[in-house]
């Protein structure tokens, strides 16, 4: 199998944040469900939840605001093994793409909590608010392709943690779509939206490749 770009989903992905973009959702919008629009673009999912006539972006800047708070008293890590597999495929000349339902906003000062940057880390890296439309759609995969120069999308390999990132993967037709139980939802769970592979852990892309 010739995988030429792996774009990784970052939250529950490749980096443990400890459930708090979800929990911060339902402190600030008030609401008890918020599983349908797990890896989703934030700022559509608040609109979505808060209904008709809500200030989104009110809302939003309160949700940047409490999420950076809970990563200051308990600060995100990468996923065991994660960096050490990043570095293994980059060595192999495999391009890798970070994507994610973050605005730069919040995705920037995260990466740089981590110590990961483009062209050491990564080579790429796309938030949701740099397309027109965040998961399922499948933009933050063509917009991955074109900042690391994958051409081909049946070469691609598509990862993440929730449902949305699978049907983004497949709507974008990547060659492989891989859901990982290390987030939102479980590997029961990713087994009912489209996918290739299911793995406990993202680091087993590295035998996929």
């Amino acid at each position: 199998m010739v995988i030429d770009l792996v774009a990784l989903d970052m939250a529950g992905t490749t980096v443990e944040e400890h459930g708090a973009v979800y929990e911060v959702l339902r402190e600030v919008l008030g609401v008890a469900d918020v599983g349908a629009w797990m890896g989703a673009d934030k700022r559509e999912a608040i609109a979505a939840l808060a209904g008709p006539g809500a200030d989104v972006d009110g809302l939003y800047r309160r949700f940047v605001t409490r999420l950076a708070e809970r990563y200051r008293q308990r600060p995100p890590e990468p996923i065991p093994g994660v960096v050490e597999a990043l570095a293994t495929l980059r060595d192999r000349g495999v391009r890798v793409a970070l994507t994610t339902g973050f605005g730069r906003d919040v995705a920037e000062p995260l990466l740089a909590s981590l110590g990961w940057d483009v062209g050491t880390t990564v080579d790429a890296v796309v938030c949701a608010d740099e397309v027109a439309a965040g998961r399922p759609a499948p933009y933050l995969v063509f917009r991955a392709m074109e900042r690391a120069g994958a051409r081909r999308v049946d070469r691609v390999l598509v990862a993440g943690d929730t449902t949305a990132d699978l049907e983004a993967g497949t709507n974008a037709g990547a060659g492989v779509v891989v859901g990982v139980g290390t987030g939102g939802c479980t590997l029961d769970q990713l087994a009912h939206a489209p996918h290739t592979h299911l793995l406990p852990s993202v680091t087993g892309i590295v035998d996929l490749v």
